[in-house]
């Protein structure tokens, strides 16, 4: 379930690159692992939508207020890049090296085309961020 309001751009929760799925959530800085996790490189892990595999990231942004993931989908639809919020991310399986999302595949295949030239502009990032606003019920 989605947090209301939805916040595209912003980790739900700050410890959520560092948690392993399966595992009870100490607090931050309280396992060894967590400092190496907290900086994982995402790039390579494996994308689950709700309902299947959807590709590989191939790139992660950690930025305040702009943290996404740039998932290549491969041939499932045509080698096309996506550009998923961090908002979208209900968990992180590091060891497993799978980044789960709160979408379906067709919400994520339908989504705006990412563009490297424009990904970062105001006017993508609202129209992203309000695209995947829009698909939860």
């Amino acid at each position: 379930m989605q947090p209301i309001p939805f916040a595209p751009w912003v980790w739900r929760d700050p410890g959520l690159i560092a948690a392993t799925a399966g595992t009870e959530m100490e607090p931050p800085g309280d396992r060894p692992e967590d400092d190496e996790r907290a900086s994982a490189d995402l790039s390579g892990y494996d994308v689950e939508a709700i309902d299947g595999g959807i590709g590989k990231v191939d790139k992660a942004n950690y930025e305040v207020g702009g943290a996404h993931l740039v998932v290549d989908t491969g041939p499932w639809i045509f080698g096309r890049k996506v550009l998923l919020p961090a908002g979208t991310v209900d968990r992180i399986d590091h060891d497993g090296r799978t980044v789960y999302v709160d979408r379906t595949k067709e919400q994520v295949k339908n989504s705006p085309e990412y563009d490297k030239d424009t990904f970062d502009t105001t006017e993508y990032r609202d129209q992203v961020g309000g695209y995947y606003a829009g698909t939860y019920e």
